[in-house]
């Protein structure tokens, strides 16, 4: 699978969203992004369908639809990366979805096995680095872990779920053994202690802190598309990337998803809101509007996330990837990634 020049516009979807009179969604959310407020107002829109939102971290809303038990008014959970999605599914907040639509559009790697949750948009995780201070900048995650980038590469913390879920890809392709050399070989590399988000390590790239980070694409584009404060068109000027393991099994991809509430009160309006996400006009506004990668192949890219050009994606199985949390996170502690 390879992502489509935004040029190469995708045909419009036929589905047709049902129509609810005076109908309810209470939607739990661990996405933080304004821009998404669009998603909401065109969903109610076009369905008549109310949302009612709750914000908030992953893990305690996972907790609060726990303790709120079969009185939970939670109809949908969307969250942020597979080791959430999955977190979610065993502390049994999530539902079983059958809907021919979200099957037909959502590639079958970022889907529970059990239709539980859905993957809805993508993030590549790959390589930034110093054109002027890096001339050879490394090709394949592997890379990352060889001598000659001692001191020279900048990560998030080991509690990162964007770290534990890249090491669980790890040992999904490589196995437990080489995935624990290569954790070895980054803290080996590090040119600082583990610390800050994404942006963070951009930054440290325009400080001189770092020569090599590793970052979701959607913090670069989204500087490309807008100011960020130490990211600004000209700080970012030096700064290449590199879509890793091109000849091989292709660039690691982080998910944001949802599912339905195992108790959900309005579970209809719940799963025209997944099917909704799943749509042409939605898959494309988390382009537009976050910089995202669609879910849905064959719809068409912003301007900002085009720009940083086509490429394999790794296409592993991401419930797959989730069983490998708990081991990623046992290689962190032996290498003494912090």
């Amino acid at each position: 699978m390879r992502f489509a020049h935004p040029l190469s516009l995708a045909f419009a979807t036929l589905m047709a969203l049902p129509a609810y009179a005076d109908g309810e969604l209470n939607l739990y959310s661990s996405r933080h992004y304004d821009t998404d407020e669009r998603l909401y107002s065109d969903f109610t829109e076009a369905t008549g369908i109310t949302i009612n939102r709750i914000e908030g971290n992953a893990d305690e809303l996972i907790a609060r639809i726990q303790a709120e038990g079969q009185n939970s008014p939670a109809d949908v959970l969307l969250t942020v990366d597979t080791s959430r999605l999955k977190r979610a599914k065993d502390a049994g907040v999530l539902q079983s979805v059958d809907s021919d639509i979200l099957e037909k559009r959502i590639p079958g790697y970022l889907q529970d096995a059990d239709n539980e949750w859905f993957g809805f948009s993508q993030r590549a995780r790959i390589i930034f680095y110093d054109k002027t201070r890096v001339p050879n900048p490394p090709q394949t995650y592997l890379d990352l872990a060889d001598p000659a980038y001692k001191g020279q590469v900048c990560h998030r913390s080991s509690t990162a779920v964007y770290s534990q879920t890249l090491l669980a890809a790890m040992i999904e392709n490589f196995g437990e053994e080489e995935a624990k050399a290569w954790a070895q070989g980054m803290v080996d590399n590090f040119a600082r202690d583990p610390q800050g988000g994404d942006t963070d390590q951009l930054r440290g790239l325009v400080s001189g802190e770092c020569d090599i980070a590793i970052s979701n694409t959607y913090y670069f584009a989204r500087a490309l598309r807008t100011e960020v404060k130490g990211l600004e068109k000209d700080a970012i000027a030096n700064i290449g990337w590199v879509f890793p393991a091109q000849n091989a099994e292709g660039a690691h991809m982080n998910l944001s998803g949802g599912g339905v509430a195992v108790h959900a009160p309005n579970r209809d309006n719940a799963v025209a809101f997944l099917e909704y996400l799943a749509s042409d006009k939605a898959q494309e506004y988390f382009s537009a509007g976050n910089d995202e990668y669609p879910a849905v192949p064959g719809v068409g890219l912003s301007p900002s996330v085009a720009a940083l050009g086509m490429f394999k994606p790794d296409d592993v199985d991401l419930s797959a990837v989730a069983e490998n949390v708990p081991a990623a996170q046992k290689i962190f502690n032996e290498v003494g990634w912090k």
